[in-house]
């Protein structure tokens, strides 16, 4: 397969996440990003929408239900790196959240491009 419009609008806000955190990372803060709650924030709002993007129209068969699972426990790190933001674990769960997004769109694109084989379901 090759990769399609909704790919490549994933892959733009997957960017949209990493530019910032980058910029985070580097400076401390970023325009409208000024802690790791705003990080993390603004990565649940864009991470979900690139999933969602990037699911519309697939199959929930063995290789979409892995897929899901990915995205569950990204979503999960994604609420403790906003509720754990004031601590002392706060930029070290955002880095984990942060790879999560990475790992749910690897996942999603390789499947899409034909790299995962699945089975078809009936």
């Amino acid at each position: 397969m090759r990769i399609s419009w909704k790919d490549l609008v994933a892959t733009l806000l997957l960017a949209a996440i990493a530019v910032p955190y980058i910029g985070y990372l580097v400076r401390d803060e970023m325009p409208f990003i000024e802690d790791p709650r705003g990080m993390a924030a603004t990565g649940l709002l864009l991470g979900i929408a690139a999933f969602l993007v990037m699911r519309q129209g697939d199959a929930i068969d063995r290789i979409g239900k892995l897929e899901l699972a990915a995205a569950g426990v990204s979503l999960a790190l994604g609420v403790t790196a906003l509720v754990v933001a004031e601590t002392a674990a706060a930029e070290a769960m955002l880095a984990v959240f942060m790879g999560s997004l990475l790992i749910v769109w690897m996942l999603e694109l390789t499947d899409h491009v034909g790299v995962l084989h699945h089975a078809q379901t009936g």
